[in-house]
């Protein structure tokens, strides 16, 4: 069996996590929360699952890097400094990480990637995400991931035609860039719809979370396809073969 450590244990998904291991038939190796050391996880776990905070990225990245341990990070709200960091620990161990664990999410991105690359410029793409009154990072780290497969099929990058809301007299909208917005309230999971809105027609793609257990699930079991892998950089994608 799979002994699985969780960074960021007491959290919403990090009791989730615990309850997916259990059903996945995987062993869990332990937490560890905020202020804890998590270089004894590191050395106890085959794997570790972080959905902890963006300031907890460093110290865990160094713990799992000087173990060997591989790591599945499902923390978001990561900047430039973050994936920096995560680039090099890489070179050592193997590392996926992800806006989204949902295996549903995970093909939908490739369906994105794909209607993006099939329809020109001249489809307007706008990405729409509603979560709950208490995440605290917008847009979600999903609705970037969805946009990053936009980017990628229209051959672009996602931080050249990103925007992010408007207010006021903005003009028209130009053309090839990617909107989003974000609402929030209430005890919403997770919606996420793209919107390629084309002349008298529109296409949405949708994915609605129903259960923050579908995100566990899909975590747990990309936890497990890491055991063992090459040191590098991994995708959800991968863990389905796409």
């Amino acid at each position: 069996m799979t002994a699985i450590g969780i960074h960021g244990c007491n959290g919403r998904m990090g009791r989730e996590l615990a309850r997916a291991i259990e059903a996945a038939g995987a062993t869990l190796a332990g937490g560890t929360d905020a202020g804890d050391d998590p270089a004894p996880l590191a050395r106890a776990a085959q794997v570790l699952v972080d959905f902890s905070a963006p300031a907890a990225l460093p110290a865990h990245l160094a713990a799992a890097r000087a173990a060997g341990t591989p790591l599945l990070i499902g923390t978001t709200g990561l900047t430039a400094a973050h994936h920096q960091l995560i680039d090099a620990a890489a070179a050592d161990i193997a590392i996926l990480q992800t806006g989204n664990t949902s295996l549903g999410v995970t093909l939908l991105a490739r369906l994105v990637h794909q209607a993006a690359a099939k329809l020109g410029s001249d489809w307007d793409i706008e990405i729409v995400e509603t979560h709950h009154r208490h995440k605290v990072d917008a847009p979600s780290g999903t609705a970037l991931l969805l946009g990053e497969a936009a980017a990628a099929g229209r051959g672009s990058r996602l931080a050249e035609v990103r925007v992010d809301s408007r207010a006021g007299l903005t003009g028209a909208r130009a053309e090839g860039t990617i909107g989003f917005a974000s609402l929030r309230g209430g005890s919403v999971i997770g919606d996420h719809t793209v919107v390629f809105a084309g002349e008298g027609e529109r296409i949405e793609l949708s994915h609605l979370a129903q259960d923050r257990s579908t995100f566990a699930h899909g975590a747990i079991r990309a936890a497990q396809w890491l055991v063992g892998r090459a040191p590098g950089r991994y995708r959800m994608a991968d863990v389905l073969g796409l």
